[in-house]
């Protein structure tokens, strides 16, 4: 069964700067979460197909979304929605990928897990298994 992207992810410098650009493109105001445990920011925008997040670090302390997804701004990963985040992980291990220490944890949307980047192709990624409303 072909996978659903969830989100493409994008560092940001400045995070009001960068939102005030996408807020024109996609015709809304951007959802924005704070992720303290994280050290980022998040601002999402929805389209019709995809998500897109704008990230940006809460300070330039060392913290777990750095040590995950870098420093250089920029498009940063692909973030593919998966049903059960246990079987995904397992999947993916079993497939050679290497799961980042410190994951899954708590996301912007529900849970999340980051993988060492592929030496193949470079791609930073993550898997997601968005909250359910009656976990809000």
């Amino acid at each position: 069964m072909p996978k659903t992207i969830d989100h493409i992810g994008i560092i940001v410098s400045d995070l009001e700067a960068a939102t005030a650009c996408y807020e024109p493109l996609f015709g809304t105001v951007a959802k924005v979460t704070e992720l303290p445990a994280a050290g980022v920011r998040v601002a999402s925008f929805k389209a019709t197909n995809i998500e897109i997040e704008l990230i940006a670090y809460l300070s330039d302390e060392p913290s777990l979304g750095r040590a995950a997804m870098g420093v250089q701004s920029g498009l940063n990963h692909l973030s593919i929605r998966v049903p059960d985040m246990a079987a995904a992980i397992d999947e993916l291990t079993a497939a050679g990928w290497v799961l980042q220490r410190g994951f899954p944890t708590r996301g912007a949307g529900g849970t999340v897990a980051f993988f060492e980047r592929d030496p193949a192709s470079g791609l930073l990624l993550e898997i997601c298994q968005p909250q359910q409303k009656d976990d809000a």
